[in-house]
Formats: C-alpha cells, sequence, structure tokens
C-alpha cells in the first residue's frame, strides 16, 4: 500500500515553506558597498539561504565570513557596465521572471500557512487512500527473456513438469535469475501494470500460459503465495498526507484564480 503526496501545481507547494522567522528588531544598516547600504535584514535572509537556518544562529565569526561572500556580489553587481547589462531586454525578463517566481513561492507558502491541513481532513484522506489502495500482497517468481519465443518455450517446460526456480536460474536474464527469480513480497503499485495485472490474474501456485511483456523483456511469471496487506499507521504517514491535501487546496484556489482571471 502505497500513500505518497504527489509533487504540488508548478512544484510551489513542494517549495512554498515560509521564510525563516528573522529577528524582530527594525533592520539597520549592516555594511555599506560602493556606496550602498546594506541592511541586516538583507544579510540575516543571505545567511539562512545559504545555510538553511536561522541567521541568529550564526556566530559572529560566521556572520562577518558570509557578509564577505555578500560584499563580493554588491562588488560585481554596482559596476557601471552591469548597470548597462542590467538595460537588456533579456537580463530584464530574466528579473522579471525570478521576481515573479518568488513572489510566486512566498503566496503559496503564506495560502498553505493559512489553510493547514486539519485533523479531521488528514483523517478523511488516510480513509479515502487506504478504500483506494490494494488490499493484497504477492509473493511471486519470474523468469525474464529477451525474445517471446523463449518464455513460449520456457512455458513448455514447465507444462512438461521443469522446476521453475532451477529454470530461472539457468535461463533468466534478470537481477534475480541467480535466487529462482524471487521477486518475494511486493504490492502491485510496485510492479509496472503489465506485469501486477498478471499476478493479480494468477491463482496461488500457478504460472502465466501466456508470456508477458514490459518494457523490460517478457516474463515467464510464477504466483507463489498472497496475503492480506496491512495499511500504514496514520501517524507513520501523517506528514505525506497532510501535504497531500494542502496541495489539492492550493491547486483548487489556483484554478479558482485562473477562473476569476477570464472574466
Amino acid at each position: 500500500m502505497s500513500f505518497i503526496a504527489r509533487s504540488g501545481t508548478a512544484g510551489l507547494l513542494l517549495i512554498a515553506a515560509p521564510l525563516m522567522a528573522t529577528s524582530s528588531a527594525v533592520a539597520e544598516t549592516e555594511v555599506t558597498i560602493n556606496g550602498v547600504d546594506v541592511d541586516s535584514a538583507v544579510v540575516d535572509v543571505y545567511i539562512e539561504s545559504r545555510t538553511q537556518k536561522p541567521a541568529t544562529e550564526a556566530s559572529p565569526a560566521d556572520r562577518a565570513t558570509w557578509i564577505e561572500e555578500l560584499t563580493d556580489i554588491y562588488l560585481l553587481t554596482t559596476q557601471a557596465r552591469v548597470e548597462e547589462l542590467a538595460e537588456s531586454p533579456e537580463v530584464q525578463a530574466q528579473l522579471e521572471l525570478q521576481r515573479r517566481g518568488l513572489l510566486a513561492q512566498i503566496a503559496a507558502g503564506d495560502f498553505v500557512t493559512r489553510n493547514q491541513a486539519s485533523d479531521e481532513e488528514i483523517l478523511a484522506e488516510y480513509a479515502a487512500q487506504i478504500e483506494s489502495a490494494s488490499t493484497l500482497q504477492y509473493k511471486a517468481r519470474h523468469i525474464l527473456v529477451a525474445m517471446q519465443s523463449e518464455a513460449v518455450d520456457l512455458i513448455s517446460q514447465l507444462d512438461e513438469g521443469a522446476d521453475f526456480e532451477e529454470l530461472a536460474k539457468t535461463e533468466s536474464t534478470g537481477p534475480s535469475g541467480p535466487n529462482g527469480g524471487d521477486l518475494g513480497w511486493f504490492a502491485p503499485n510496485q510492479m509496472v501494470k503489465p506485469f501486477a495485472d498478471a499476478v493479480a490474474a494468477l491463482e496461488n501456485a500457478s504460472y502465466t500460459k501466456e508470456p508477458v511483456q514490459t518494457q523490460f523483456g517478457w516474463h515467464v511469471i510464477l504466483r507463489e503465495d498472497s496475503r492480506d496487506s496491512e495499511p500504514p499507521t496514520l501517524d507513520s504517514v501523517r506528514d505525506g498526507l497532510k501535504q497531500r491535501v494542502e496541495q489539492r487546496k492550493l491547486q483548487e484556489y489556483l484554478e479558482q484564480l485562473r477562473e476569476l482571471s477570464k472574466g
């Protein structure tokens, strides 16, 4: 059973975490570079972007190091030549996209912060996923070959009483071949669909009477056993479910904005 939160619209939710909290004190000029005053808020944001930690955790020595690195950025970008380059349409377009991208991330983060998934919504999502997920796991072996004719010949040998495990050891080109084709226990969604469908259609202790084709080649499959799968606990998947619910809310919000924009 799989509980995977899918990526958000245009990747927004994955990067929509609110900005790290910086000092609540009024920002003051911390350094002046080529006549440009750089205030402490800019320094804080730079440190946090480089360390992924609150700026307040940086020691004075570390802060000095980051200011030195930031100084190089300001030295390069305060040259007259850069000001000329910044006027080109291409650079202006890049700056506009970067600005819009940052603002979109901030807006998405703000929306998620104000519309977090409730316990009731997480529980409902958990119940829905359990209902839609496969309730069975399978234990199987397979023999993988390159040609359909090879798979047909292997099935004929099995019909005549050949041992599946031994055939897998000698004939399979797959990585499980040396282990007799053993794939262990798996849920259907862990396998490519043609393979999973073939396993689900078999009875325990039976093998496919026709070769099964996937992008990897041709398979002969033996379903050894099946069992009911145990769903994961709510606590173990809560974070993923929370993100999934919040992604859906963000998606619905964006769809509303699209409709309003057509007005």
